[in-house]
């Protein structure tokens, strides 16, 4: 039968959010829905956002691994994968809901979704076959009934077979039954007498109607054959036979026995048993025995399958007449399924810190059997430090329970065990090998906080003293040890200046030579760090003793031994046998037995007279002095110490046989050590006249040189430059007086006046190192020079360049004249004057003139080089001679200086 399209227009997406307190939510949507079509908005209604989504990776998990439902974690959103028929995924059981779990990590979160599917009417009413068949007694009465195969809808509620209509209804008129079970069927009824030979086939059409919009039906083609004579039919016992087998029921079991009666006689009263012909699918687990009415199984039972069966049966007669009943068959669940652990998510491995209730793994653990044969425990060993936890229904999260320590146990194999409560119990294991990764959380450690080296003194630099480890029990780079020499001061230096250490080897290197004597012991403190973040330190402090080594020689403290002056012991004649003459006092810096000493007489002059004590040095007779024995005894001691090898030292000990000390000094004095002093003398005083000598002629000659280059210099320029001009200058604040002498009333002696400044033509001499001011009477701050200029408070009143040749040494000045505003007494002038040309009267005779006349102070600084005054100035190279000169102020004539 052709049915209209179905109208997606008319159907509304009902979305229905759960109670979230429970992290549950529930959504309902039509069956058949095109694939992408949105099912939920999960960011809304869990409360969740897009980057939760993303960094959670977040998934959906299913028990039964279908995948009807997707998850688009770019918008939040649930929606359809694909094709959803509720008639393949749930039958006929209502509601039918598809149960999954949307999973995120870090951290771990469940979150259960529950789909339903709701019903539309997208399929037609059917029967099984397209025509039936069926015999009735022409002698049936009114009222008979005839038990007809109920249409099939798979759809469900309003959606499903809602009326049959029978046509034509002359004879037959349709009825349906319900049963007690709450189940209907239909039956034809007969309400008007059949005559055989009137008609002798009747053809009916049965149309089911279901109740969907718009509406769909099924039909059935129905040939009733008129029989004659048999107007008692058979009836069952029961209308509904219930029974209950086990799902491990084997074939042939006897599960139901059924009976059916017919009041009729002969074999009209036989009744045949059988399935109807609309059971087909328990026609093949179920046999039916004909004649006893015996109910076997026939094929193989599952109760996670299928957990009830309806089966329907009919009870005929040798004249074709029917009865109908309904067989519900139980299928009751043994314990014949283990648990089944699967692994949602696992964290491997987990850093060693991990705080006690981190989850580690989530798991999901199911069993297909019900009641208590499905019901779980889940466990791990009590030895470990993890425990088992149940999240929700089927899951469970694996967490730590303890302190987890790599260095103790660096994996664990954890062995979870889920186990029914069926009898007898199933159980299955699932075991995780997990590792735990290692956390910086141990520093090196030294087997010994103090370690004592020992170097000999007197070592090459670079030499390795010896070499500290370190253990540290983490691993990897956190196990990685670096050696560092912690900075600090031995004798005032810094302690790298003694020490370097290998940070790889942990080697201690002596960066010099040490010595014993200086320092017998440095105490250092290395440090060892690892590579973990942030790196942990320990330290070892190493102890380093010098051993000192035999390189010093004795040296001898008395007696004394002097270069200028000649010291002996007197021993008078009258002196026994054993007299202490002197004793040999000596030292060694060394230590230990390079510092033991012993003497030994190496010469002397007679040495039957005196002996020289091997270990304290005492140098005594003997045998008695006699007169026949010198005056003059001259001993050589030899001082050794102990060392390998030995290091010795020599002193001169002078003996004076005698009873007197005149004696004594008549003897020593041509002694011959005086004259070898004496001679060394001499010799270095000759040698130091003879330098000094040298180098005075050679100063001597450069000074000569350079005088000679000089004045033949000046002597060029002299020649090539001629005569200077001279400009004249008449100054405001003078007046000619006409030779009188005087001047004018409104000006007294402190008046303006000029310095005269002289100075080398290629001299970059600085003026302020030079120019000194020699008249005290005049301010300092007269005599101010910046960069080689005057200061002045009056602009420039006459300036007068020059050149002159200096009478005594021959030097060429250039010379500047200007005008400066204090001026010091006249008095002062003449005796500068003076000063300046004591070889030239008339010069000097000019100047005074010229006092009287015009009253100047002209300040004359004369550089000059090379000058010699006298015998103590010869090595002087420069002289700065500082004059105060009076010069004339040029009224109306050049005047040539």
């Amino acid at each position: 039968m052709i049915t209209k399209p179905f109208s997606w227009w008319s159907l509304l997406l009902c979305v229905c959010v759960a109670d979230m307190a429970l992290g549950q939510v529930r959504y309902s949507i039509p069956e058949e829905m095109a694939t992408g079509s949105l099912v939920g908005n999960i960011i809304q209604d869990l409360g969740l956002d897009v980057k939760r989504l993303k960094s959670g990776r977040a998934r959906i998990f299913t028990e039964d691994g279908s995948e009807y439902i997707g998850l688009n974690a770019e918008k939040g959103t649930l929606v359809v994968s694909k094709r959803i028929d509720r008639e393949e995924l749930c039958k006929q059981v209502s509601p039918c809901s598809l149960h999954f779990q949307i999973i995120l990590e870090n951290p771990m979160e469940l979150h259960r979704i529950d789909v339903e599917i709701t019903d539309i009417n997208d399929n037609a009413p059917f029967f099984s076959k397209k025509e039936y068949g069926f015999q009735v007694i022409e002698s049936a009465l009114p009222g008979a009934r005839y038990s007809l195969e109920s249409a099939r809808d798979p759809d469900v509620a309003h959606n499903t077979i809602q009326t049959y209509k029978l046509n034509p209804t002359d004879n037959f008129k349709l009825n349906v039954v319900s049963r007690p079970d709450g189940t209907k069927y239909i039956e034809m009824v007969l309400h008007a007498s059949l005559d055989r030979e009137k008609q002798e086939e009747h053809k009916l059409t049965l149309t089911a109607f279901d109740g969907g919009n718009p509406q769909k039906s099924g039909s059935i083609k129905i040939n009733v054959i008129v029989l004659d004579a048999n107007d008692n039919a058979p009836v069952f016992s029961q209308s509904v036979y219930r029974v209950t087998v086990p799902e491990n029921a084997s074939r042939g079991t006897v599960i139901l026995k059924v009976t059916a009666t017919d009041n009729d006689k002969g074999t009209n009263e036989e009744v045949v048993y059988s399935f109807s012909q609309h059971t087909d699918s328990a026609s093949s687990l179920f046999i039916m025995d004909p004649h006893t009415g015996e109910m076997t199984v026939g094929g193989v039972l599952d109760y996670e399958k299928v957990k009830q069966y309806e089966v329907d049966i009919e009870a005929t007669d040798k004249g074709g007449l029917t009865d109908t009943s309904k067989v519900i068959i139980e299928v009751t669940d043994l314990n014949d399924n283990a648990p089944a652990i699967s692994i949602i998510s696992l964290s491997n491995p987990i850093p060693e810190d991990s705080t006690p209730g981190t989850v580690i793994a989530m798991l999901n653990i199911k069993d297909l059997d019900s009641g208590r044969n499905g019901q779980i425990k889940c466990f791990i060993s009590s030895d470990l430090p993890f425990k088992i936890k149940s999240s929700s229904t089927n899951f469970y999260s694996l967490i730590s329970d303890d302190v987890l320590d790599r260095e103790t146990v660096p994996e664990h194999n954890i062995t979870i065990t889920a186990m029914d409560e069926g009898s007898p119990p199933y159980s299955t294991n699932k075991t995780i090998n997990l590792r735990i990764s290692d956390v910086n959380d141990h520093a090196p450690m030294f087997p010994q906080q103090i370690v004592t080296a020992f170097i000999t003194e007197n070592n090459s630099p670079g030499m390795s003293l010896l070499s500290v480890k370190a253990t540290d029990n983490d691993s990897g780079n956190n196990a990685r040890i670096s050696y560092f020499l912690e900075d600090s001061h031995l004798n005032g230096m810094s302690a790298s200046a003694y020490f370097s250490v290998n940070a790889e080897s942990g080697d201690i290197l002596a960066v010099r030579s040490f010595d014993y004597e200086s320092t017998k012991q440095f105490s250092i403190r290395v440090k060892a760090q690892d590579g973990g973040s942030p790196p942990l330190s320990s330290n070892v402090t190493v102890k380093i003793l010098i051993q000192d080594q035999n390189d010093n020689p004795p040296q001898v403290l008395y007696p004394v031994q002097t270069g200028g002056s000649v010291v002996a012991e007197m021993v008078p004649r009258s002196a026994d046998v054993g007299y202490l003459v002197t004793k040999v006092v000596a030292v060694d810096v060394d230590s230990g037995q390079n510092a033991w000493l012993s003497y030994k007489l190496q010469k002397a002059t007679d040495r039957a007279l005196f002996e020289v004590g091997l270990q304290n040095g005492e140098i005594r007779t003997i045998r008695q002095v006699t007169d026949k024995d010198t005056v003059k005894q001259r001993l050589t001691v030899i001082v050794e110490d102990n060392g390998q090898p030995s290091r010795s030292a020599t002193v001169i000990v002078n003996v004076a046989v005698a009873d007197s000390f005149p004696e004594v000094l008549s003897e020593f004095t041509d002694f011959p050590h005086d004259k070898e002093y004496n001679d060394n003398l001499t010799f270095y005083l000759v040698l130091a006249l003879a330098v000094v000598s040298f180098l005075f002629i050679t100063c001597l000659v450069v000074i000569i040189s350079v005088k000679i280059y000089r004045w033949r210099r000046e002597r060029l320029f002299y020649k090539s430059s001629g005569n200077l001009p001279v400009i004249p200058y008449y100054p405001p604040l003078y007046a000619d007086v006409g030779g009188t002498g005087t001047l004018k009333q409104a000006l007294n002696t402190e008046v303006q006046y000029s310095d005269f400044t002289l100075i080398k033509p290629s001299s970059t001499t600085d003026f302020k190192e030079v120019i000194s001011v020699l008249d005290a009477s005049l301010p300092d701050s007269t005599w101010t020079f910046e960069s080689q200029q005057v200061s002045r408070k009056q602009p420039l009143i006459a300036e007068l360049t020059g050149r002159f040749v200096c009478e005594r040494c021959c030097a060429p000045i250039a010379l500047r004249i200007v005008q400066r505003d204090l001026l010091p007494p006249p008095s002062t002038l003449a005796t500068v004057a003076s000063i300046m040309f004591p070889a030239r009267d008339e010069s000097r005779t000019w100047l005074n003139t010229q006092i009287s006349q015009y009253t100047f102070n002209l300040h004359l600084t004369m550089f000059k080089y090379g000058c010699i005054w006298d015998t103590a100035r010869l090595l002087l190279m420069v002289f700065h001679i500082d004059f105060y000169i009076l010069k004339v102020n040029v009224m109306k004539n050049n005047v040539d200086l």
